[in-house]
């Protein structure tokens, strides 16, 4: 008796999650089938209002019987849309209790999934961790700062690099004047890097200039179109 309780638990359990799914599928169906007698009875109200148009003139009785029936296939048919009507409003409620039963039980499930991940986590052991993390990084700095201890005292003077930088081109334009056969008067070494800087500078803003006709000439193909 006990193994077979046990199976009716479960059993009925499976039957209660799949009543939802069930019912929706049957009310679907009778609502196709009353979709289907809703437009048959709109075609023999079509038919009997053709037949009462046909006899209005030439057989008044035969046009009457028309319109009596008309008039009972368009009751069936009010009556037809109130069912379908029910019907839609039925599945729509069903299937909104659904979602909602089936989000509920996924919010129980991330709530106990959540009871889980915090079951060993408290906020004194996060900022004791927290704490050791930024001892660790002090430590690693110390240590850095330690093995770099002497190196930065041996920085080459910035001035003594920019006079045998100056040498250095000194050199090079003494060379090339000595190829020409001209001799450098004064302090042209001194203007020869800002002439070469104006050179670059103009050619940047010729570019840019290039750059700005071309956006210009691509607006106005645009605007042209």
């Amino acid at each position: 008796m006990s193994g077979w309780g046990l199976a009716g638990w479960f059993g009925g359990g499976a039957k209660q999650k799949d009543a939802p799914k069930k019912a929706i599928l049957q009310l679907r169906g009778q609502l196709e089938m009353l979709n289907k007698r809703e437009t048959h009875l709109q075609n023999q109200a079509a038919e009997q209002d053709a037949l009462a148009r046909k006899y209005v003139s030439t057989n008044k009785n035969a046009a009457k019987a028309a319109l009596r029936r008309k008039k009972a296939f368009e009751h069936s048919i009010e009556q037809t849309s109130a069912q379908i009507l029910t019907l839609e409003r039925e599945i729509h409620s069903i299937e909104s209790a659904n979602i909602n039963k089936e989000t509920l039980d996924a919010m129980q499930n991330a709530g106990k999934a959540m009871k889980q991940i915090h079951a060993g986590l408290t906020a004194d052991k996060v900022e004791n961790v927290m704490e050791d993390l930024r001892e660790q990084h002090d430590i690693g700095q110390e240590i850095s700062d330690a093995l770099t201890t002497g190196v930065g005292n041996n920085m080459v003077d910035e001035d003594e690099l920019d006079a045998e930088l100056a040498d250095l081109q000194q050199e090079q334009l003494d060379e090339k004047m000595l190829d020409t056969g001209r001799v450098p008067v004064g302090d042209k070494v001194d203007r020869l890097p800002t002439a070469a800087t104006h050179d670059v500078r103009a050619g940047k803003k010729k570019v840019e200039e290039d750059d700005e006709e071309e956006e210009l000439r691509r607006l106005q193909a645009e605007m042209a179109m």
